[in-house]
């Protein structure tokens, strides 16, 4: 067994553990917004990080309605520019606690007097020190290069932190479900390596999702990208409808998350056009219709939140790109030319 697919195998027990770990600490910090009364959230974060920021920005803008900014590191590090976020709450995501250009947003928010908060997997990573408060992923050592239970885990404590600061007692019971609805997700293993193995000789692929699994969508494709060496570019169904739709031509693949929620028609009108382009579709959906239209397809277990879906279809991208690689013969802990630790300034 690999590393990445133990690792996967996991996330049940570590997204219960985080909750555990973080309780109060998320209370703490709530209660704080709540005094301040915070209405601009500025997130940094790149690579896997970045894709956790982007469900964490639909998730707050759509819960608790505050506008959510995606930093731009480089204005702090390459332009040494300092942005005014003293009104802000100010979250830096990162594995490792590691990433320069992240902890630069990070002190100059706190430089400024801003309420800041870190994501990470180290509690003595410079990250998790520098902020107001610390979000602790617990994940244990994470030995494959490929991110899964920290992204997954950061994921769930930036969701639980809306639940918590938008007072949701709704979307706390949903997430209270997701570790029982992973460990159902992980028990269909079976067909995704099915999936996987019709698509063991692609060499490039799309993977489109909308809304909240944009983020998705754009953390699966990283995962096919860097285990299995496919060149995968992930795109907001919305946006391929425009200029990227004439990169299709007959037989190219595409990995279309459909999940039931406000993105269904759109999605479902998406998949329509690219079969009548000829393209190679594999649906992941718990919609029926939806499964009827894919040349290949994953059921997903029912959730009724289009903030609940993500964690399902995470573990699904993941454990495909797993059984892609190894179908391809290569290892998918060890990606050439990557490291586990990548530091960017």
């Amino acid at each position: 067994m690999t590393h990445m697919w133990q690792e996967i195998m996991d996330q049940p027990g570590v997204l219960r553990n985080a909750l555990e770990q973080n309780y109060k600490t998320i209370e703490d910090l709530v209660a704080l917004l709540k005094e301040k009364k915070i209405r601009h959230v500025v997130i940094a974060a790149r690579g896997t990080s970045h894709h956790a920021a982007v469900y964490a920005k639909y998730t707050i803008e759509i819960k608790l309605g505050i506008p959510v900014l995606l930093a731009a590191p480089s204005v702090f590090t390459m332009y040494h520019q300092k942005p005014d976020m003293k009104d802000s709450l100010v979250i830096g995501i990162s594995q490792s606690g590691r990433a320069q250009d992240v902890l630069e947003v990070v002190k100059s928010a706190r430089e400024q007097g801003a309420l800041t908060a870190t994501v990470t997997n180290f509690t003595d990573s410079p990250l998790a020190q520098e902020a107001s408060f610390h979000l602790f992923c617990a994940s244990g050592v994470e030995k494959s290069v490929a991110a899964t239970k920290t992204f997954m885990a950061q994921i769930y404590l930036l969701a639980q932190l809306v639940a918590f600061w938008a007072d949701d007692e709704e979307f706390k019971k949903e997430l209270s479900e997701v570790p029982g609805l992973l460990e159902q997700t992980l028990g269909e293993a079976g067909q995704i390596q099915q999936a996987a193995t019709r698509y063991r000789f692609m060499n490039e692929c799309f993977v489109l999702a909308r809304g909240v699994n944009y983020s998705i969508a754009l953390e699966s494709a990283l995962k096919i990208q860097e285990t299995t060496y496919v060149r995968a570019k992930a795109y907001a169904t919305s946006d391929f409808h425009h200029g990227p739709f004439a990169m299709i031509e007959n037989n190219m693949p595409v990995i279309i998350y459909a999940p039931k929620g406000p993105s269904l028609a759109d999605t479902m009108e998406m998949i329509g056009k690219l079969k009548s382009a000829g393209a190679d579709i594999l649906t992941i959906s718990s919609d029926p219709g939806v499964i009827a239209m894919g040349d290949c397809s994953i059921t997903t277990p029912d959730s009724a939140s289009d903030f609940i879906t993500p964690f399902i279809n995470t573990a699904i991208g993941q454990m495909f790109a797993c059984d892609l690689a190894l179908l391809k013969g290569l290892s998918p802990d060890t990606p050439r030319g990557l490291t586990k630790i990548t530091i960017t300034r």
